[in-house]
């Protein structure tokens, strides 16, 4: 089994890498996937999320209002640690689980946009970065997320500066590229992780 990071910043690409491997034949782990999972009503992380931050975070229908839970970490870091403190340790046994159901020559795709910031790039056997311009990301965000260009900036600040991200790749992958030159890249980082995996 190859254990892969793959982070980068917010807008950066991720999610289309990670189809990509996918469409390839990797088994994914997105973090922020079960972020989602492990705060839905009914279980204990949404109680908990509730209790550190008041009612003023759910929805009419009960679920979580991210947007406005986003809103309130994402301009305070300590709240924003509060947040992270419940969560992470609820996504990691998670992830663990969904890991150990891969085969023993998988290539497991760990989507963690976090990676940098948690310091978490020892755990994997690879840490792929996928990079882009500040100006691409803001765009992204702004243009096809509809954020205000405020709050996408401030997602930007609250994230590892892109250098500190490549500090920690063994790969970067360029998606300031037409989707041709991305889907080159990720062919020739597939090829390289399944030799790894059968090695």
């Amino acid at each position: 089994m190859v254990k892969v990071g793959l982070t980068g910043g917010i807008g950066a690409g991720k999610s289309e890498v990670s189809r990509l491997l996918v469409e390839r034949g990797a088994v994914l782990v997105d973090a922020d996937k079960i972020a989602r999972e492990v705060v839905e009503p009914g279980t204990p992380g949404l109680a908990a999320v509730v209790e550190a931050f008041g009612e003023e975070v759910l929805a009419a229908d009960g679920t979580l209002d991210r947007p406005r839970l986003g809103s309130i970490v994402f301009a305070d870091a300590d709240k924003l640690a509060v947040l992270n403190k419940i969560v992470h340790p609820l996504v990691g046994a998670r992830s663990a689980e969904l890991e150990a159901a891969a085969g023993p020559d998988a290539v497991v795709v760990h989507d963690v946009p976090l990676l940098t910031e948690n310091g978490l790039a020892p755990l994997y056997d690879v840490v792929i970065v996928v990079d882009t311009s500040p100006g691409t990301q803001l765009d992204r965000l702004t243009r096809l997320r509809g954020m205000t260009e405020e709050d996408a900036r401030a997602r930007m600040a609250a994230q590892a500066t892109r250098e500190k991200r490549r500090e920690i790749a063994d790969v970067v992958i360029d998606n300031d590229v037409p989707l041709e030159r991305l889907v080159e890249q990720v062919d020739a980082v597939w090829a390289d992780l399944r030799r790894r995996a059968q090695e």
